[in-house]
């Protein structure tokens, strides 16, 4: 008889070594090793043979590709055109931010639509379910709940039942007979994410998964999900804030990096049609307040960049940014030192994005180096006045894609001046004024009704 193979796995990241260590060589961690066994291959049974053959891929059915609306239009967005039939789709997030109240939401779309939906709930009893599915105005006989952890169940339940969606919440909470290691550790949810994989594209339903964070913010066990699921989206947002943000990171089946806006209230999550008029402020400007235009995926958006300056207390000035790079702030702050000639090493500066939006791109800089400026100088910026553009070291002024695109949105939003690098065949609102600048000190000169530079 055969003997089970023992291994130890990293809980944190899934490195994988044959004897126990005190610290994963992956991911640094300690004491993050668990041991489990792999049941002999020689005592598995072996998977039965389908009858499949090759085909030519011209010779592939494509209509069949038909996406099932939500019906919550910023997902379907996000989705890249609604879900896929017998795709696996993994939902991301901190606790509390709302995964399992837009899934619910999206449930009873679907069902009003004439679909049956399972939801797996591993978290929660049905009757607890039930009560925020009455909160939520989501009541609907198409929508069948199974408080259940067994991944054996939940496979029988799905092969029984043949719903077009799967609906489990969350992944961490189910686990498979066959191994011994606990739920929620990275050996089962590397096993029960596979079997799901299969099982959506044997039956082609489509499985929505809900994946816990760890501590740094990442998914639990993020390159074992990651790679094995088709979608994978981030549910962002402060819970001292009433908006959330759905981030794609990943889409086998549409764009990256699309995001979805939502505003959380007692009745659950309202679709954000405008966003860009969430993160703008409703009065007259301040100093040290920039507004910029940001693309996420094929959406432009408009936010505020607020910068604060202030003398210091200390030996060492204190830099600090939210909702942006920290060492993009930090290089942006020298350049402007050195080229736009403000002596800032004597005092705090915080930059802040309104709204706890993260911006990644380099289009902002240019409205986060004329935002400190506003805030040293202590004076307001042009009003409706938009800043795009990217700065290099030496001050110059960079393009960047998709100009045309912000200048419409900031244009549909009342804006009337717009700084932006030179750049030819762009389309210009007839409604907004275009002023091309090369540097740093031609912004700065523009940004403040064309005063001196110094």
């Amino acid at each position: 008889m055969g003997k089970n193979k023992t291994v130890f796995l990293c809980n944190n990241c899934g490195y994988e070594s044959i004897r126990w260590l005190g610290r994963c060589p992956s991911c640094k961690e300690w004491n993050t090793l668990e041991e489990f066994r792999v049941p002999d291959e020689k005592k598995s049974s072996p998977r039965p043979l389908q009858n499949t053959q090759p085909v030519s891929i011209t010779d592939i059915d494509l209509t069949t590709d038909i996406r099932m609306l939500t019906g919550i239009s910023e997902l379907d967005r996000v989705l890249g055109g609604g879900i896929i039939p017998g795709s696996l789709v993994l939902f991301g997030g901190e606790p509390g931010i709302g995964k399992s109240t837009l899934l619910l939401q999206a449930a009873q779309t679907l069902a009003t639509r004439g679909n049956n939906v399972l939801y797996v709930t591993g978290e929660e009893s049905v009757q607890q379910v039930g009560l925020r599915a009455k909160r939520l105005s989501a009541l609907d006989s198409s929508i069948l709940l199974l408080a259940e952890h067994s991944l054996e169940v939940v496979e029988e339940a799905i092969r029984s039942i043949h719903p077009p969606v799967v609906i489990i919440d969350s992944i961490q909470t189910v686990f498979s007979d066959t191994l011994t290691s606990s739920p929620g550790t990275v050996s089962q949810i590397r096993e029960c994410t596979a079997r799901l994989m299969r099982l959506a594209k044997d039956t082609g339903c489509s499985i929505l998964l809900v994946g816990h964070v760890t501590k740094d913010g990442g998914l639990a066990g993020p390159k074992t999900l990651e790679h094995m699921v088709d979608c994978v989206l981030n549910f962002e947002g402060d819970r001292h804030h009433v908006f959330r943000l759905l981030r794609c990171v990943k889409n086998r089946f549409g764009s990256t990096n699309e995001i979805g806006v939502f505003l959380m209230t007692a009745a659950g999550l309202e679709v954000v049609n405008n966003p860009s008029q969430l993160f703008l402020s409703q009065g007259d400007s301040q100093p040290g307040a920039g507004v910029t235009a940001t693309m996420e995926g094929s959406r432009p958006l408009l936010v505020e960049i607020q910068a604060l300056v202030a003398a210091t207390g200390f030996a060492t000035p204190r830099r600090m940014a939210e909702g942006l790079d920290y060492n993009r702030v930090s290089l942006l702050l020298a350049v402007l030192e050195k080229r736009g000639g403000l002596l800032l090493q004597g005092h705090d500066i915080y930059v802040n994005v309104v709204g706890g939006v993260q911006i990644n791109e380099p289009a902002v800089d240019l409205a986060v180096i004329l935002a400190a400026a506003s805030a040293f100088r202590e004076k307001k910026l042009l009003p409706k006045l938009l800043v795009v553009g990217e700065v290099g070291l030496t001050g110059e002024v960079r393009a960047v894609s998709r100009l045309d695109q912000r200048l419409q949105e900031a244009a549909k939003l009342g804006f009337t001046t717009a700084i932006v690098p030179e750049i030819g065949g762009i389309k210009v609102p007839p409604s907004l004024e275009v002023h091309p600048v090369t540097s740093i000190s031609g912004a700065l000169q523009i940004a403040f009704g064309g005063g001196d530079n110094s």
